[in-house]
């Protein structure tokens, strides 16, 4: 299996992702994952991208905004409409989609504030890519930080997602309660992270990469990586 990590001016998690991943790959036989800057407008062929948490261009205009345009991402695009996994963490969430690679927005925080702090996520779903080394239910625990993580759709776009089961993790109690409280930001349906229409694009805001290594605090984070690289390999 071969990884691809797309670097924008101010992504701040690659290398957090580029670990994260080797680790999975190399487990399995594998080498670590290339590291793409933006400006590339092509890149070895690789069979997953993952656009990394960060500021990238500063968020100056609106977050991913800018970055939806650098050169890469036409690579990008191109390659995710024809089925190369991709996917984005925090800021690469919020890219995905400016790009229109996802459906609905990332706006500002309820509390119009900025939120680091360990929340628990309800895995909707097993089937997928990104989620197969979950079961669909289980409780994890995952890292935020982000000013701009409060998920927005249209009603009957959302209602379509819902049918199409294209919620892949949901903010919820330790118990695995939807529960408004457990909402960190106000996204609609206590949502944390969404598939495009086949799966093989995700977007969420937690950081699966901070939290994939015993020494971080806990593993919860490492099973997303597992699932990909057993996958994909």
């Amino acid at each position: 299996m071969k990884a691809a990590v797309i670097v924008f001016p101010g992504s701040n998690c690659d290398r957090d992702v580029q670990v994260a991943l080797a680790r999975a790959m190399r487990a399995r036989g594998g080498g670590a994952p290339i590291m793409v800057w933006h400006k590339e407008v092509d890149f070895a062929p690789v069979d997953l991208i993952v656009l990394p948490g960060g500021f990238s261009y500063g968020d100056y205009l609106r977050c991913g905004a800018m970055a939806a345009h650098s050169p890469v991402m036409k690579e990008v695009v191109r390659r995710a409409r024809r089925g190369v996994p991709v996917l984005g963490i925090c800021n690469g969430f919020q890219i995905l989609t400016e790009a229109g690679l996802l459906p609905g927005a990332l706006i500002r925080n309820a509390n119009l504030k900025f939120i680091c702090k360990d929340v628990y996520l309800r895995v909707e779903t097993f089937q997928s890519l990104f989620t197969c080394a979950y079961t669909a239910g289980q409780t994890i625990r995952i890292p935020v930080a982000h000013h701009d993580g409060n998920y927005v759709a249209a009603e009957d776009q959302l209602a379509r997602m819902e049918e199409r089961g294209q919620i892949a993790f949901r903010y919820c109690t330790a118990e695995g309660v939807l529960a408004p409280e457990a909402n960190p930001n106000g996204s609609m349906g206590n949502i944390a992270g969404v598939f495009n229409e086949t799966k093989t694009v995700l977007g969420m805001m937690p950081h699966p990469e901070r939290l994939a290594d015993a020494m971080l605090g806990g593993r919860d984070g490492a099973a997303l990586f597992d699932g990909l690289v057993e996958a994909l390999s």
